[in-house]
């Protein structure tokens, strides 16, 4: 019988809500904030949760190598990786949970030959969690919730949501909505953006901007098993374990149905 990858998606959710109880106590708080070489901020929380997640991963998955944001910020992203590994931000919109914002989330993707095939993204504020599995993509409401199934809806008429990142400019997220058809426009934060799109609470996130491979794994696996896409503007596939560029993402737009 094949594996089906996708369902290790139900042991990452768990995971990842695990990170969450070590993470929420720090929001909220007077945390210190340190800048990284790229000028963006980690805390304590960052650092706890990827301690926490890095553990339990060795313990579940021994052989899948793992390459995680404050890890790869610290010591620099391997020069070459396998087919299988797994993708980790402990706290995806530092910068949200920073502030305050509940629109942070912690993400784990499994790459296979260069696609996510399994994804957990956990919103420690609210207690959601969506995940990959065999079946399509899932979500909890709380951890105590039953699953439910997530899926994306059809591109609504006239009234289109499309999701910007918290800093973006307002020309430019008029032109974005301009260029991709939507009418309607929320700022969010971190990958809960394709986790919106994945329950049909949202159709759209385009981003012409930088962003890192373990930034949008988890999420890309959860949308695609939810029924969406996440390609290259162009419409070309959107693939992992570019280590010769440090696992730098391009531009990418992530749609419902």
């Amino acid at each position: 019988m094949t594996e089906n990858l996708a369902d290790w998606g139900r042991a990452l959710a768990r995971i990842t809500e695990e990170a969450a109880v070590v993470i929420l106590p720090f929001w909220k708080t007077e945390l210190a904030v340190a800048q990284k070489a790229d000028e963006s901020p980690v805390t304590e929380a960052d650092r706890a949760g990827e301690r926490l997640i890095l553990r339990r991963l060795a313990e579940a998955y021994p052989d899948v190598p793992v390459i995680s944001e404050e890890h790869a910020s610290e010591f620099g992203t391997p020069d070459a990786v396998g087919p299988r590994f797994f993708l980790v931000d402990p706290v995806d919109g530092t910068k949200a949970f920073v502030r305050g914002d509940p629109n942070f989330t912690v993400n784990i993707g499994l790459i296979d030959n260069g696609v996510p095939v399994a994804g957990a993204v956990c919103a420690p504020a609210t207690g959601e969690v969506w995940f990959t599995t065999a079946a399509g993509a899932m979500k909890r409401a709380t951890p105590a919730a039953d699953e439910v199934p997530a899926r994306v809806r059809p591109w609504p008429a006239g009234q289109a949501l499309g999701l910007v990142s918290h800093t973006m400019r307002e020309e430019k997220a008029a032109e974005l909505a301009a260029q991709y058809g939507f009418d309607l426009r929320a700022p969010m934060d971190s990958s809960i953006k394709m986790c919106r799109i994945a329950e049909g609470s949202a159709d759209i996130y385009p981003r012409h901007g930088p962003t890192s491979e373990w930034d949008t794994a988890a999420g890309h696996a959860v949308l695609v098993a939810a029924g969406g896409t996440f390609t290259q503007p162009d419409g070309a596939p959107f693939t992992y374990g570019k280590a010769d560029q440090g696992f730098r993402n391009g531009w990418f737009v992530a749609r419902g149905g």
